[in-house]
């Protein structure tokens, strides 16, 4: 199994797949995120998330009536001093638009990537391969960390 190389210091941004790995514990990506997610909650790096990937976590657990899941998602994010969730503005959803456009992303994902720019994130950390290629940012993809 690969790892994960993230400079101390290096601010990322998390896609919805990685939260819900390491909070229902996934393998084999919960072990891949663990370095990480460690060094986010020691501030070794900060890390940022955008309101859609909150919509995202819930949805499943709302749907199937998992309140104990639901609150873990919410206590996680409550309790999460070193990762931001950003809240779509103008200047975002225009972004948006331009990546929609540019790789014809789906809203959701198109978000997430405007998401990354505009926070400055070094690293967006994903599962999947539709980020890829996006020239603006350096994308991660864990499936791709795994085979290494």
């Amino acid at each position: 199994m690969g790892t994960m190389k993230i400079p101390k210091n290096s601010k990322v941004m998390l896609d919805t797949s990685l939260i819900i790995y390491y909070i229902e514990n996934i393998e084999p990506y919960a072990s891949l995120l663990q370095d990480l997610f460690d060094n986010i909650a020691n501030g070794n790096n900060t890390a940022v998330t955008s309101v859609v990937t909150f919509v995202e976590v819930l949805t499943k657990p709302i749907r199937d009536k998992n309140i104990e899941l639901e609150e873990k998602f919410r206590m996680y994010f409550a309790d999460s001093k070193n990762i931001e969730m950003i809240s779509i503005t103008p200047e975002i959803g225009e972004q948006s638009a331009i990546f929609r456009a540019k790789y014809n992303l789906r809203t959701p994902d198109a978000i997430q990537a405007a998401v990354a720019i505009n926070s400055e994130s070094s690293f967006f950390i994903t599962n999947d391969k539709n980020f890829s290629r996006i020239s603006e940012i350096n994308v991660m993809i864990l499936n791709d960390l795994l085979s290494i």
